[in-house]
């Protein structure tokens, strides 16, 4: 397409972006800025990348309303429109180049479905597929190979099921929902009480809920709890190996990155951010809109919109002063010995 096409199909807003309209290249596709052949659109959001301006070799570019970089851009002869939000423009480009593989509508005669499951119009089911009694699909559903869904979950319209996932009996995953290879969706929780005997395996009796346009990823878990429901609201993104304990209620336009663990009962606010390896206590309350950063041993409840780090959690301001001064420990450490020195010398 010609630039001027691609900005044209991406609806920009006039009251939000500038476009240059000196240069109108050809586009065969995308790229990162930093390896961008000839042909090619890319995008800078911010400073990390702005350098990269001098060396690119994209034909344009999606920029932010920057007028030092555009003046760089027009001296390098590249195209360009200007966005408030240069990284969402940029994604919404790539869909015009790129959609996702979805087979043709069909059930591969290799699937084994129940007689009860009711099935939606326009339906994919691929090869070794197993569904069970009492199932419901939407419409639109697409079922890649080798999935196996137990009794009485309900799945509902547009929703795909990769490669391999498995999801528990009476789960239950809204529309335009994404579950991803290897994920398990309402397996039983880590119930067990302890006796004098040993632990008593309490049998988990409840189900997991998936609102709609939830996606989860590869080899990613959420439990079921013994009674009642694991939920997970509305728009919520789920990373790669990440796992939900039974019971736990998450909220809705979440991001949990990966190797993200919550344990049994934690409850997250809505527009919450849980970078890589966060891991929450049982029962633990995070308020909407909070951010944990990478790593963070979250033990207690956190306030609405705080940010934090470290382990246990505290204030991610408070956590930079307090890893500047670990920096420190040694020399701080010998000054600690000469004042003690001096101190028993007297």
């Amino acid at each position: 397409m010609k630039f001027s096409e691609i900005v044209q199909k991406l609806d920009v807003p006039s009251h939000s972006s500038i476009l240059n309209t000196d240069l109108d290249p050809e586009i065969t596709g995308l790229a990162p800025i930093d390896n961008a052949p000839t042909g090619t659109l890319s995008y800078i959001e911010g400073g990390k990348f702005a350098a990269m301006l001098h060396k690119t070799t994209a034909s344009a570019l999606i920029l932010p309303p920057d007028e030092k970089l555009q003046e760089q851009a027009v001296e390098r002869g590249i195209a360009w429109i200007a966005d408030t939000e240069p990284r969402l423009l940029f994604a919404k480009a790539i869909a015009l180049f790129y959609k996702p593989f979805r087979p043709d509508v069909g059930i591969h005669p290799s699937a084994v479905i129940h007689p009860s499951v009711q099935i939606g119009r326009d339906i994919y089911v691929g090869p070794n597929v197993v569904i069970q009694a009492g199932v419901k699909i939407g419409n639109e559903v697409c079922i890649h190979p080798n999935v196996v869904i137990y009794p009485k979950v309900e799945i509902g319209d547009r929703t795909t099921l990769h490669a391999n996932c498995t999801i528990h009996e009476r789960s239950r995953i809204g529309a335009n929902c994404v579950i991803h290879s290897g994920a398990v969706i309402g397996a039983e929780g880590f119930g067990f009480v302890p006796t004098s005997s040993g632990w008593f395996k309490m049998e988990q009796s409840g189900c997991t809920v998936l609102e709609d346009g939830v996606e989860v990823g590869c080899n990613s878990t959420i439990d079921r709890p013994a009674v009642g429901e694991t939920r997970i609201a509305q728009n919520t993104k789920i990373d790669n190996l990440v796992q939900i304990g039974h019971g736990c209620q998450v909220g809705s336009n979440c991001a949990l990155a990966s190797q993200v663990g919550l344990a049994g009962g934690v409850k997250v606010g809505n527009n919450v951010l849980l970078a890589g390896q966060v891991g929450i206590a049982n029962q633990a309350e995070i308020g909407d809109g909070a951010i944990a950063t990478a790593k963070s041993g979250i033990h207690n409840n956190i306030e609405p919109g705080a940010i934090v780090s470290g382990v246990p959690a505290v204030s991610h301001k408070l956590f930079l002063k307090a890893s500047a001064i670990y920096n420190r420990l040694p020399e701080m450490y010998q000054l600690f010995k000469q004042i003690q020195r001096h101190s028993t010398n007297k």
